[in-house]
């Protein structure tokens, strides 16, 4: 009764803009997983160093402006920065704790 609540996609049919099929890189789903988290922790290093030296810029710019709401924002743009990357950071090092702990290779793309 239950067996078909769980998807099933077939990944192969999926173009990957150079002419072959995801099906043809990826032989499963694993193996895209681990890719995609493997570069979400590059593109989050990304996104925090252009936050961080946009909340900078506007920092240095309007503290000297005697405006001090717009100073104010731009040491909260800093601090969420480094609250977002210390999360993204933490959460990479979770994976890591329960991949030893219970042996699985979550970040492996030889599942």
């Amino acid at each position: 009764m239950f067996n078909n609540l769980l998807a099933q996609v077939n990944i192969g049919d999926l173009p990957t803009g150079n002419g072959g099929t995801l099906g043809g890189t990826y032989k499963s789903v694993s193996p895209l997983i681990s890719a995609l988290l493997k570069n979400s922790l590059v593109l989050a290093g990304i996104i925090f160093l252009g936050l961080l030296i946009f909340g900078g810029v506007t920092f240095i710019i309007n503290a000297g402006g005697g405006d001090s709401k717009k100073a104010v924002q731009g040491q909260k743009t800093i601090t969420s920065a480094l609250i977002g990357f210390a999360v993204v950071f933490c959460a990479y090092f979770i994976i890591q704790i329960i991949q030893v702990i219970t042996g699985l290779h979550i970040l492996d793309s030889n599942l």
